[in-house]
């Protein structure tokens, strides 16, 4: 159906769109805030309008969501979406930090069929096809298989006293990055307790279930995708084994939280 080839060239071509721009390299940035404070600059809007133009040329019947674009209804008329971050975890793009990420998915009937994330300034391509694995720069990835939540690896710069017994390991910006960690058997465990977008997870997703980690909401219901509503209530990604205990762990606060 999709020239998986091309579509890798477009996303690495994305990448490198973003890379000649990043601050990292000593490159000056436009950057503003939207208006729910958060950050953007003129890399994400540049890195949008590539992905936009190239992948509605790959798949002219695929619709668009992004986080950079404005909401077109009209991509609820037909199955098949392209689902677009174009630089996620801005905030490290514009501090000259590595910790951030392309993030292309397609789906199909709410589901992902291939998601791919493009991170550069770390070296790393990362890409998976539904029913058919996932990998990281060619070598097949395998999660996480702890079975047991006490001592679990969590992407974060601190851990609250409640979850004392878990153990803090590096935390890129990027949430797609997060739990890709999962699926790279470098995390055990990432949860978010908030209000989300699709276009945060969709590529991620796939990839950490097609490495064999179970993902869900952060009440443990499936993630849906092409919604009228573009969000979710958390995400919530590890190995299988801990998954139950995780989704108890954080019940209460997640309803809390929800309201």
């Amino acid at each position: 159906m999709i020239d998986r080839a091309r579509l890798e060239a477009i996303v690495r071509e994305a990448g490198q769109i973003a890379l000649a721009a990043w601050p990292g390299h000593g490159h000056s940035l436009e950057t503003w805030d939207k208006h729910d404070a958060s950050p953007v600059s003129a890399a994400d809007l540049a890195v949008d309008c590539f992905l936009k133009r190239e992948l509605s040329a790959l798949l002219p019947s695929a619709g668009w969501l992004s986080e950079e674009t404005i909401d077109a209804p009209e991509r609820l008329d037909g199955g098949l979406i392209w689902l677009v971050d174009p630089i996620d975890g801005t905030r490290d793009f514009i501090r000259g930090r590595p910790g951030w990420a392309i993030s292309v998915a397609l789906i199909s009937a709410g589901r992902p069929l291939m998601g791919m994330l493009d991170a550069p300034a770390r070296g790393e391509f990362w890409l998976a096809e539904a029913g058919r694995g996932a990998w990281r720069n060619g070598t097949r990835l395998a999660a996480s298989r702890r079975a047991m939540l006490k001592g679990s690896r969590v992407p974060a710069h601190a851990l609250p006293k409640t979850d004392a017994d878990l153990v803090a390991v590096e935390q890129p910006n990027s949430i797609a990055l997060r739990i890709a960690m999962v699926a790279a058997d470098e995390a055990d465990l990432v949860a978010t307790l908030r209000w989300g977008f699709e276009w945060d997870v969709g590529a991620a997703a796939l990839i950490a279930r097609e490495a064999g980690a179970a993902v869900s909401d952060a009440f443990g219901a499936a993630l849906a995708y092409n919604k009228p509503d573009p969000r979710a209530f958390g995400v919530l990604v590890s190995s299988a084994a801990i998954h139950a205990a995780a989704v108890e762990r954080l019940a209460g606060r997640a309803r809390e939280l929800a309201g």
